[in-house]
């Protein structure tokens, strides 16, 4: 699971609606596939590393740890499209580099460059909006704002945090093993326990919600969530930020 930090829980961008900031991200995905164009990505990107930095309280180096590996795989990406793209052995094409065999056009360093970008500002949106938006906070705000199902909304926030625990119950089953003087490798059998021990979680988990009377009408709720100025502010600033974008593209 993803740490965060407490400062950017905080920060504006962190007490904003994570409904808005979910939208948004939406917003600008779609906006992203609508436009092969490389300017509007790149505008992106660069507006959400500056709100996740300004507006998030993220410092450079946990958005870096956060997206790191992303934007090498994007990187990657952009020269697997590159070198292996059907414009390199187009005879129309316009040539601009040669290595050996190899004929790299501009036809494929535009498209390679374009598609590069789009995966940049994927990764950066994400980031950013992972990194300033709690899990438990987006549920309350999607059964309070949205009106989403407690049982659904809730039941998926269980499932995201039975993860690391699932990771947890296997050391558990490994460590058994070896008392047992089983070896504590890997073995089938450990899959029959963290399925069983799976089970037994969900089980708890649908009692759990069953006394506390979810999906009732007349429920209250311990973590009140409520519109705010700000949710307005950063939503239309959003939106007009992805019409610029489109824009320049």
């Amino acid at each position: 699971m993803t740490e965060r930090s407490e400062p950017a829980l905080e920060s504006l961008l962190g007490r904003t609606s994570p409904v808005i900031k979910l939208g948004l991200a939406l917003a600008w995905l779609v906006g992203l596939a609508a436009t092969p164009a490389i300017w509007p990505p790149l505008v992106l990107t660069v507006v959400a590393v500056l709100a996740g930095t300004a507006l998030g309280g993220l410092t450079p180096g946990q958005l870096g740890r956060a997206i790191g590996p992303l934007l090498v795989a994007a990187v990657s990406l952009g020269l697997t499209n590159l070198v292996f793209s059907a414009s390199n052995t187009d005879p129309v094409a316009t040539q601009v580099a040669r290595l050996g065999p190899l004929r790299i056009t501009s036809e494929a360093a535009t498209a390679a460059a374009a598609l590069t970008a789009r995966v940049l500002a994927i990764v950066t949106v994400g980031g950013v909006f992972a990194q300033t938006t709690d899990p438990t906070r987006l549920v309350d705000s999607l059964v309070a704002q949205l009106r989403v199902s407690p049982r659904f909304a809730y039941g998926a926030l269980a499932a995201y945090q039975a993860v690391p625990r699932l990771g947890d119950d296997l050391v558990t089953l490994r460590q058994a093993r070896r008392v047992r003087g089983l070896g504590g490798g890997w073995h089938p059998r450990l899959l029959v326990g963290l399925l069983v021990r799976a089970i037994r979680h969900a089980d708890q988990l649908a009692i759990a919600m069953d006394a506390r009377a979810f999906g009732l009408p007349g429920r209250t709720s311990y973590r009140p969530v409520a519109w705010h100025v700000r949710d307005l502010v950063i939503g239309v600033g959003g939106v007009a930020v992805l019409v610029l974008a489109l824009a320049l593209g």
